[in-house]
């Protein structure tokens, strides 16, 4: 151990926000509890995390506690809403491999002193536990989790990673391997999908649940109850049989499903599950340190360290953005239109900003579904214990619905339109608004391809509209897009940033242009591929050709958003940009038939949307390699015009929209950096992005 520490001392870098671990002893009834909280001294939006110092630190205060003959028992917590968030990434950029095994070693020695050391020791989970944050509590003998804890989980696969610090052999061996696939496989490739405490406690993480208002007291309190003897866990046996052979065989399949085959780290995953039936902790701990050095060394780590740079820095600085005090507060808001988007717009803003929230309709029985919609996904809130019965009164009684605007807006700060995709539709919309709100009051636009400048034309204060593009569904995904008109002003501007941040959005300024970002690009993509398959490909070519890629194959993603909205975004793309931009026929007849969806609920072709496709007379069939590489190059040329159009500030824009608003994956950089990886931007464009 010494000879690692000096290692370990080594690589120590400034850069590092060390994690303290502060011991101090708690005595119980019947029970003497060494606790251990780790602070970065931070508040909770800057989490705990773990590099080589912060691993020290911990060492230092675990062989406190195993030499104090007073202590019975060691426990490990976090300081308010944070366990800790895992790794500090900045050991892992800027060592290379020989840092990375450092770190991976030292993560096992220090966390394992904690099962071996010779003293139950209780990991209590009260708020985010990811990564390494979830590894130190899984290597004590006991855990619980408050029950409000808002993301446990181990997100390594999404880094180009693998679990390194024990997870991928302590998982499968408490919870068996079809978990152990769900938490360190399935779940990240699914958008980084996290478990909520409650869940993790289901899940078989945890040994017991608390409430988060005393939970630190009665996780402590059901400690000293183990340790005197009166409280024994119990826990099921682990099935090595066929189950964890079902387990592996399922995990492959979403690794090919979800990543083609691009994922050196999720199948590195899949393997260290695999062989932990077998291995002792030992030999499941060196594979690890094995596999966190070889993914060091691979092209999805350093996308992926890339990616994390953009959503914790880029995202928080927004590009352009103008200075935030000229924001204007926002203390009411009104929503125009009571339909499915209108009411998810009602329940975040009421959830996020906690002001009065007025839905307006054409009539009072549509308006009054619109705050039942809101009410009853409170009551889905409240039944889960994702708020308390006091919080859901109160956002209940914030959120009502209306027909007569002039009652409903006269005093709102921001109003918003969630009507019909249509120009006439929302010009008239803001006409009728723009009569009855004071003149400093936002009107804001969820249109996802319409011209900021031509819906604000006609209107006596142009300057204080702007587009504020969400995506579907509202709650999940993370993107805003905050579209600056010809006349939008910076008040106008700084309000919608800053209301963005409030309602805890991933906020990018875009120029008014047909489509914004991530309907543009993926109209491009759309585009190219219809044309294919019209060409003579079939659609299960097509699907098959972007694992790795984008997050769904595109017909599933078109069936998801809808045929008639694809129709819609790129008749306004053909509109705007014809030598670009395709309105396949086959996509216009399935609309005309009423299609929803290329798939039917078992999940192959819908007969009548093949019947619709209709094959040409001179087909020309590609491979699933020649149609990624035309369509993206496609997106190479699309994204290149963006950039000098300035549509956005830089690339980097262009991959934060498309990893938070497209789902893009973390270990292919979003989308410009996988065409530079790719050589297709040069071959497309004659030039890197990057």
């Amino acid at each position: 151990m010494s000879a690692l520490v000096e290692r370990a001392q080594a690589i120590v870098s400034d850069a590092e926000r060390v994690t303290r671990a502060h011991l101090r002893t708690v005595t119980l009834p019947g029970a003497t509890i060494g606790l251990i909280t780790l602070d970065n001294g931070e508040d909770h939006t800057k989490p705990n995390t773990f590099g080589p110092a912060s691993l020290l630190e911990l060492n230092t205060a675990i062989d406190a506690a195993l030499a104090d003959d007073a202590i019975d028992a060691i426990a490990v917590t976090g300081k308010p809403f944070i366990l800790a968030a895992g790794a500090d990434l900045t050991s892992i950029q800027g060592g290379g491999p020989d840092a990375v095994r450092t770190v991976a070693e030292l993560g096992h020695a220090v966390f394992r002193k904690l099962s071996d050391g010779g003293k139950t020791s209780f990991g209590l989970v009260n708020g985010l536990a990811l990564g390494g944050g979830l590894e130190v509590a899984l290597h004590c003998t006991y855990r619980t989790v408050m029950d409000s804890a808002p993301a446990l989980g181990l997100p390594e696969v999404m880094l180009g990673l693998v679990p390194g610090w024990g997870g991928a052999w302590l998982v499968p061996n408490l919870v068996g391997a079809d978990k152990a696939v769900t938490l360190i496989v399935e779940n990240p490739l699914n958008q980084g999908k996290t478990l909520t405490g409650q869940a993790a406690y289901d899940f078989g993480l945890a040994d017991a649940v608390f409430n988060g208002a005393d939970f630190l007291e009665q996780s402590l309190l059901w400690a000293a109850s183990v340790v005197r003897g009166e409280t024994v866990v119990e826990r099921g046996e682990v099935d090595r049989g066929e189950a964890w052979d079902a387990a592996i065989e399922r995990a492959r399949g979403i690794v090919a499903a979800k990543t083609g085959g691009g994922s050196p780290a999720a199948a590195k995953a899949v393997e260290l599950i695999a062989a932990a039936r077998d291995t002792d902790r030992d030999t499941g701990f060196a594979a690890e340190d094995d596999a966190l050095e070889a993914m060091s060394q691979t092209a999805e780590l350093l996308a992926s360290l890339y990616s994390f740079d953009l959503v914790q820095k880029r995202a928080k600085r927004p590009a352009g953005a103008p200075d935030k005090s000229l924001a204007r507060p926002v203390t009411k808001v009104g929503i125009v239109g009571a339909g499915l988007m209108a009411s998810q717009l009602a329940l975040l803003f009421v959830r996020r900003l906690e002001v009065p929230v007025v839905l307006t309709d054409l009539d009072q029985e549509r308006a009054d579904k619109g705050v039942a919609y809101v009410h009853a996904e409170i009551d889905k809130l409240l039944a889960k214990g994702r708020i308390n019965q006091d919080k859901a009164n109160r956002h209940k009684a914030l959120v009502s619905g209306a027909t007569d605007k002039l009652v409903a807006f006269g005093d709102a700060d921001f109003v918003i339109e969630a009507v019909f995709e249509e120009m006439s539709v929302k010009k008239s919309v803001f006409a009728d608004v723009e009569k009855v709100v004071s003149s400093e009051c936002v009107l804001a636009t969820n249109t996802s391809s319409l011209s900021i400048t031509e819906m604000a034309a006609n209107l006596e204060h142009p300057e204080r509209v702007v587009g504020f593009h969400f995506f579907n569904p509202v709650a999940v995904m993370p993107l805003l897009e905050i579209v600056k008109g010809d006349a939008t002003d910076d008040a106008t501007l700084a309000t919608a940033f800053a209301t963005g941040k409030a309602l805890k959005k991933t906020t990018i300024l875009v120029k008014d242009s047909p489509s914004f970002i991530v309907n543009r690009l993926l109209g491009r993509f759309m585009s190219e591929v219809g044309r294919i398959v019209d060409e003579g490909t079939s659609v299960g070519v097509a699907d098959g050709a972007f694992a790795g890629i984008a997050p769904m194959p595109p017909f599933v993603l078109l069936s998801l958003v809808g045929p008639a909205i694809a129709l819609h975004n790129n008749e306004t793309l053909k509109g705007a940009f014809p030598d670009r931009f395709y309105v396949s026929p086959a996509l216009e007849r399935i609309v005309a038939a009423g299609k929803g969806a290329y798939y039917g609920p078992d999940g192959r072709l819908d007969p009548e949307v093949e019947a619709l496709l209709e094959q040409p007379e001179h087909p020309v069939v590609l491979t699933a390699e020649e149609v990624r590489e035309r369509t993206l190059s496609g997106l190479a040329e699309e994204a290149r015009l963006m950039l000098d159009e300035g549509v956005v500030a830089a690339p980097q824009d262009i991959d934060l929209a498309m990893i938070t608003g497209a789902g893009f994956s973390f270990w292919n950089g979003g989308l410009t950096f996988l065409l530079d990886v790719a050589g297709i931007s040069e071959k497309a464009t004659g030039r890197r992005f990057h």
